[in-house]
C-alpha cells in the first residue's frame, strides 16, 4: 500500500474568548489545522504513511509550519509555495456562544489562488494509493472546485482509492454556486463518502424523510441512515462505503455512527458525556479513523468502532487535531467511554 494523500487548505484557528479578555491580556490562543490536515496528522500519529498537499506563501511562518508537520511525520514534499498569505479563521471560546459564529479570513490565501492545469498530478500521486479531500475545498471558489475535479480524474486514472468528507460550510459557498451544483460530479469519483443525512441532502440531493425525523429517535435516525446510504450508492456506483455520524447536544454529547456497505448497515457503540471540551476536528478524526481501519483492512465493524472512539476522544482534546495514540483509542473502545 502506498501513501495516503490529504488535500486541502491549511488554516490557523484563532480563539478569542467571548468575554474579550484577550484584549486585556494581549494574548490569542491559536491552533494549526484545517479539516484535511487534521486527517493527515492523525494518520501520521497512527503510523500510516501520511502526506499532505496544500499551498502556502514562501516565508518564515510557512517554513516553521512545514517543519512542525514534518516533526509529526507528515510527508510535506508536495506542498506548493505561492501567494502571500495563510488562511485563518476565528472561533470564539467562552460560556455563551449562541451569537458567536465562526469568522473566516481566507480570501486571497495561497490555497484559494490555486489554478487549474498548474499542478503536476503525475508527480503528486507518485507512490499514493489513497486520496482524501473534503467538500470544504470546492466551497472556496470555482477555480478550487475545478482543481478538485482535476485531481479526482487523475487519481481515478491511477486507480487510487478516493474518500470524501461532506463538510458543509454555509459561510464559504459565496461564489454563485450551491453545493448541489458542484458536489454530485465530484462524488462520482469517490469510493468512500462520509457525512450525515443532512449533509447528503444539502450536497448530493438525497431525500430527507420528515416522517422519520419528526420522532427524533435513534431507531428512526438509523433507518434514515440506511435509506440515505442506499440512495448514495445507487447514484454513485463507484462508491463502496457510506458513513454517517450522529452527534447531538451542546454542552454534553450523544454520539454514534454508521457505515453502509455490501447491503448492510453497521452501527457503532453509542457514547455519552455530560460535558465536552472542543468539537473542532471530531469529524475529521472520525474520517481518519475510517481511513485507518480500511487501509489496515480491518473488518468494517472494527474500523467503524475505531473511528467512532477516536472521534469521541477528540471531543476532550483542546486543539484542531487529535493526540490520541492507537493504544489510547483502543482503550476507549474497551472502556466504552
Amino acid at each position: 500500500m502506498g501513501k495516503i494523500l490529504s488535500f486541502g487548505e491549511l488554516l490557523l484557528r484563532i480563539c478569542p474568548d467571548i468575554e474579550g479578555n484577550w484584549l486585556k491580556e494581549n494574548s490569542l490562543p491559536f491552533y494549526v489545522g484545517g479539516a484535511e490536515l487534521n486527517v493527515a496528522t492523525a494518520l501520521a500519529l497512527w503510523n500510516l504513511p501520511s502526506a499532505y498537499l496544500t499551498a502556502l506563501p514562501e516565508n518564515m511562518l510557512s517554513e516553521q509550519i512545514v517543519k512542525y508537520l514534518q516533526e509529526k511525520k507528515v510527508d510535506t514534499s508536495s506542498i506548493i509555495f505561492q501567494g502571500n498569505r495563510i488562511g485563518t479563521y476565528y472561533l470564539p471560546k467562552g460560556k455563551d456562544l449562541k451569537n458567536a459564529g465562526v469568522i473566516y479570513d481566507r480570501n486571497y490565501s495561497s490555497f484559494s489562488e490555486l489554478q487549474p492545469k498548474t499542478i503536476d498530478w503525475d508527480a503528486v500521486f507518485s507512490g499514493v494509493s489513497w486520496f482524501h479531500f473534503s467538500a470544504i475545498c470546492p466551497a472556496i471558489n470555482q477555480n478550487i472546485a475545478e482543481v478538485c475535479e482535476e485531481a479526482l480524474k487523475a487519481a481515478s486514472e491511477k486507480n487510487i482509492f478516493i474518500s470524501l468528507d461532506l463538510n458543509y460550510r454555509a459561510k464559504l459557498w459565496k461564489y454563485g454556486k450551491q453545493p448541489i451544483e458542484i458536489m454530485p460530479k465530484l462524488a462520482l469519483y469517490c469510493d468512500l463518502i462520509m457525512g450525515n443525512i443532512w449533509a447528503a441532502n444539502q450536497m448530493l440531493g438525497t431525500d430527507l424523510d420528515q416522517h422519520l425525523l419528526e420522532a427524533e429517535t435513534k431507531e428512526n435516525y438509523l433507518e434514515h441512515a440506511a435509506k440515505t446510504s442506499e440512495a448514495v450508492l445507487k447514484a454513485y456506483p463507484k462508491c463502496k462505503y457510506v458513513a454517517n455520524t450522529f452527534r447531538f447536544g451542546e454542552i454534553g454529547i450523544e454520539y454514534y455512527t454508521t457505515v453502509f456497505t455490501d447491503g448492510k448497515l453497521e452501527v457503532s457503540e453509542e457514547y455519552k458525556a455530560e460535558k465536552i471540551i472542543d468539537k473542532v476536528g471530531s469529524g475529521d478524526c472520525f474520517m481518519a479513523g475510517l481511513i485507518y481501519g480500511l487501509y489496515k483492512k480491518l473488518p468494517v465493524k472494527e474500523a467503524l468502532e475505531f473511528a467512532t472512539a477516536a472521534a469521541y476522544g477528540k471531543l476532550f482534546i483542546e486543539s484542531d487535531a487529535t493526540n490520541m495514540t492507537v493504544e489510547a483509542v483502543k482503550r476507549t473502545i474497551k472502556n466504552g467511554q
